[in-house]
């Protein structure tokens, strides 16, 4: 377990002087997965918030060997480049140890990209992926993505006369991860810095594909507060909307158990988005909300051997 002194004294390969968000997660995110790396790093960046506001040309703020792909093949370009990498250690050209990072939102993951990154954990390459995840196409208007929650108002699927927002319920893409029998899958939040660190830290240390699943609250999208980023992703792990944990060859691992129920409302009144299900005529979608997350959760104390 690394101290907040020495964390804070990590080089991580990322300068300030971005263009995110005020409050934004992602740059709290990237600084700490980078500071988990002992070897170089090459990273792919998908098209999103994230390569958007950090390598407007000429300036950019990685210090690191970047790579920026389209929506779709952020897995596949670092696969191609950790293969490459593999042929010419075998040849001599190379002598150091490099390791391979990919990063994506969840519309260049959960769905854009999902062929590609379904691709390379199949083909067991050795790479880090980081999914953000801010539950929407956050870079261009918030509209509806797979990992949009049920009931959430999104520009494409929006709240209304007929629609009550969103009609689904999120898609599960940790465990579609953890059904390609990889490694290292984990969920981790950017209001827990050390859990994050830590998991990284061990994606890092193991051979082959590795998947790390970040909550990450996007403030303008979201219609909150920019200073209410952690409280929020706090708050999501609290009410038991995003658990967080990992799978090791298989096994389950809760990271955190909150020590008491509270509801999701707490977390959901919280966001703008959200704020038509705090009526009374939406109850019944609180309450299937809520009873899909006690449902939800049942689920993985048993795959964690807890329950």
């Amino acid at each position: 377990m690394i101290s907040i002194k020495d964390y804070a004294e990590k080089k991580c390969g990322f300068a300030s002087g971005h263009r995110s968000c005020s409050g934004c997660a992602f740059p709290i995110i990237i600084r700490n997965v980078l500071k988990a790396a002992k070897d170089p790093l090459v990273i792919s960046l998908a098209t999103g918030c994230m390569e958007v506001t950090t390598t407007i040309f000429p300036q950019s703020s990685w210090q690191v060997p970047t790579i920026h792909n389209t929506f779709l093949n952020s897995a596949s370009t670092i696969s191609g480049v950790e293969r490459a990498y593999e042929s010419l250690k075998r040849k001599g050209k190379i002598k150091k140890e490099i390791k391979f990072l990919a990063f994506g939102g969840d519309g260049g993951t959960y769905d854009i990209g999902l062929q590609a990154l379904s691709g390379a954990l199949e083909r067991g390459h050795d790479f880090v992926y980081v999914l953000y995840d801010n539950e929407a196409y956050c870079n261009t208007g918030g509209q509806r993505s797979s990992a949009s929650p049920l009931g959430s108002n999104t520009t494409t699927e929006p709240v209304g006369k007929v629609h009550n927002g969103k009609k689904t319920f999120k898609k599960d893409i940790t465990k579609i991860v953890v059904a390609h029998n990889i490694p290292y899958v984990a969920q981790a939040a950017v209001h827990n810095w050390s859990d994050l660190y830590n998991k990284a830290e061990k994606a890092f240390s193991i051979k082959g594909p590795a998947f790390i699943n970040v909550f990450s609250p996007c403030e303008l999208n979201w219609k909150m507060d920019p200073s209410m980023t952690i409280k929020v992703s706090k708050l999501a792990t609290e009410t038991k909307f995003w658990p967080l944990y990992e799978v090791e060859n298989g096994n389950y691992k809760l990271s955190y158990n909150p020590p008491k129920d509270v509801p999701v409302e707490e977390y959901l009144k919280t966001q703008g988005r959200f704020k038509h299900l705090l009526s009374e005529e939406n109850k019944p979608t609180l309450q299937k909300i809520q009873g899909h997350i006690d449902s939800e959760w049942e689920k993985l104390l048993k795959l964690c051997g807890i329950k």
